[in-house]
């Protein structure tokens, strides 16, 4: 069963805990997602199964969209509600006018300090288990890029917010950062991931819902929104057919140069026989094209 599953992660659960939820219940041995939420985020959480598994880089690298909600006057140790309150602003006045004044300083590319509870690894440990030590490390910083963020609603102590990123943005480590700029702190108390790139919560599936269509599809259903073949998956990548020669000679290993009617530059691409099956993921370097992932469907 080679799928890609656009899970809605319930609250309280691991990504990992999900994924072995939906191996149980669907019989499927080899799984594993792309791009982790927190126990205490919702939303789209993408399981890969069987071959699949392959594609979990390409599938990580998309745009993210997030509904996150902050509790403001309130700083915790691990910029969420399930953390310990470590600093508190009573008698704050702020209008949304206020908030608006400061977020243009958080869009763009920026740079931001992972959380100390994140998975993030120091010396071959994750930063969360140091932190459960009482151990706080110095932290590099990293570049992301925050495509948009748009107030959705407002109403003191809570403000609520829709924001568009890319791979690597640490919501959690924003929130915190609009608190400390606003002179108040805060944390999140609640987060939903409503999009990876094609992928929308609108689409995705319950745990309860995976095993009936799991099993719909081993009795050969088309696949049902929520379900999408690697290579529907992979949607955002171009695809090239290949002739019966380019397919021996690429399958073979050796590498082939771009078709002349091709604006391939470097980048990856859908490789796909002379059938038009897809069975492989390709790299293109200097007009040159190479197998950078085979494919066994």
């Amino acid at each position: 069963m080679n799928f890609v599953i656009n899970l809605n992660k319930p609250k309280g659960i691991t990504s990992h805990q999900a994924v072995e939820k939906v191996r149980r219940i669907s019989g499927i041995r080899k799984a594993g997602h792309a791009g982790t939420l927190d126990p205490l985020a919702t939303g789209v959480l993408l399981v890969c199964t069987g071959e699949a598994t392959k594609i979990t880089r390409f599938l990580s690298d998309l745009d993210k969209e997030y509904v996150v909600v902050m509790k403001l006057g309130e700083k915790t140790d691990t910029y969420d509600a399930e953390g310990t309150v470590i600093e508190k602003t009573e008698g704050f006045s702020l209008g949304q006018e206020d908030i608006e004044r400061i977020l243009p300083g958080f869009t763009g590319i920026i740079e931001q300090v992972p959380p100390m509870y994140s998975a993030v690894k120091m010396g071959g440990k994750p930063l969360y288990k140091l932190a459960r030590k009482g151990v706080t490390v110095e932290r590099g910083k990293r570049v992301v890029t925050v495509h948009e963020i748009r107030i959705t609603g407002f109403s003191l102590p809570f403000l609520e917010m829709r924001v568009s990123c890319s791979k690597g943005t640490y919501i959690r480590s924003l929130c915190n950062d609009v608190g400390e700029v606003l002179g108040v702190g805060a944390h999140i108390t609640g987060l939903e991931r409503t999009r990876i790139g094609g992928f929308s919560v609108a689409d995705s599936l319950t745990l309860d819902e995976v095993e009936g269509l799991i099993k719909g599809q081993r009795q050969g259903e088309n696949p049902p929104p929520g379900l999408s073949s690697i290579d529907a998956a992979l949607g955002q990548l171009r695809d090239l057919s290949l002739s019966e020669n380019d397919f021996s000679r690429v399958r073979n290993g050796l590498p082939m140069r771009c078709p002349d009617d091709q604006p391939l530059s470097e980048e990856f691409i859908r490789l796909k026989d002379p059938s038009g099956k897809l069975f492989a993921i390709g790299r293109v370097t200097d007009r040159t094209i190479k197998i950078e992932r085979m494919l066994h469907i």
